[in-house]
């Protein structure tokens, strides 16, 4: 399958996935258990992320700015980095690396087994019936998730910062609020519900067009997550120029 192929095709899935005619009454219970899987599943990864990610930043903005400019300035640019940047796409990518290839695999696994042709035998869409509640979980989730990373980063630098770095409290936040932009917080939001989607029908995809066994079902995982992870790259860039260019 050559590359254009690749795209028509996932272009084609990824519209008949979520733009087939559907009820929230009937899909709300499957979106809410993919809510419940992605968002609160991911939570412990994303808390040793977001803290870890906080504090390597607050070391090295320290490193490179103390002694040149004021204290707060550190807080304003870890604010900064962590809102625009790291949160959202750090989160991104750890939610690819976790539920893409969880969702390629559960799919992978119900096309070998033949459970995807009993759907359909049974007059049950399987894209609404699979592939839709996975996405749009997805949706909702990772804004979420993006904005509790957020949380904990700037928290966990700014006790680093209070502890080992000299830098109240007072201080380091003075510099995160007194410079914080609308703009930068929902600037790093567009992006993780790009970034969701991308997630969502990667893992999707690559789950419903396997063919063959294990073998194939574990490398349409892999699948998943690296195409999931290039177009989260290629996103951060795109809605950057956009919102920030």
């Amino acid at each position: 399958m050559n590359l254009f192929s690749l795209i028509g095709d996932f272009s084609t899935f990824f519209f008949r996935s979520l733009f087939i005619p559907w009820k929230i009454r009937t899909s709300k219970g499957r979106i809410l258990e993919q809510v419940y899987s992605i968002g609160i599943g991911s939570l412990p990864i994303i808390i040793i992320i977001a803290a870890f990610t906080g504090l390597v930043s607050t070391v090295q903005a320290t490193y490179q700015m103390i002694g040149t400019v004021p204290r707060y300035i550190i807080g304003t640019t870890v604010g900064r980095m962590v809102l625009i940047e790291l949160g959202p796409i750090l989160t991104a990518l750890m939610v690819s690396g976790r539920c893409a290839s969880s969702m390629a695999a559960e799919i992978g696994t119900m096309r070998v087994t033949e459970q995807i042709d009993a759907l359909e035998i049974m007059a049950i869409d399987p894209y609404r019936f699979l592939s839709l509640p996975r996405i749009v979980g997805t949706f909702i989730s990772l804004p979420v998730l993006t904005i509790f990373a957020e949380f904990v980063a700037l928290a966990c630098g700014a006790v680093y910062a209070h502890y080992f770095l000299n830098i109240p409290f007072s201080v380091f936040s003075y510099g995160i609020i007194h410079f914080f932009s609308m703009r930068d917080f929902l600037g790093g939001l567009v992006k993780s519900l790009f970034f969701s989607i991308v997630i969502g029908a990667s893992g999707c995809y690559f789950g419903f067009i396997v063919k063959g066994g294990a073998k194939e079902v574990g490398r349409a995982a892999t699948y998943a997550v690296v195409t999931a992870s290039i177009l989260i790259l290629v996103l951060d860039f795109l809605v950057a120029v956009v919102i920030f260019g």
